[in-house]
C-alpha cells in the first residue's frame, strides 16, 4: 500500500526590506555647512550633523 501524501510545506520568504530615505540616503543624519558672520554668512569647511526630519533618524522611507 503506498504511503499517504503529506501536505506541502510552505516556504518562508524573507520580508521585503524597507526603502532607504531619499533625503539622508539611509543613515538617518543630514550634514549642513556651518555659516559664520552676521552680514555675509561665510561658509566654513566645518559640518554640523543633525537628525533627518523626513525619517526621524531611522533611515527608512515612510510609506505613503
Amino acid at each position: 500500500m503506498p504511503a499517504a501524501k503529506k501536505p506541502a510545506t510552505r516556504r518562508r520568504t524573507a520580508p521585503p526590506k524597507p526603502a532607504k530615505c531619499p533625503d539622508c540616503d539611509g543613515n538617518g543624519e543630514i550634514a549642513e555647512a556651518v555659516k559664520v558672520g552676521t552680514r555675509k554668512g561665510r561658509i566654513t569647511d566645518d559640518r554640523q550633523t543633525g537628525l533627518c526630519l523626513t525619517c526621524w533618524g531611522t533611515g527608512e522611507a515612510t510609506p505613503d
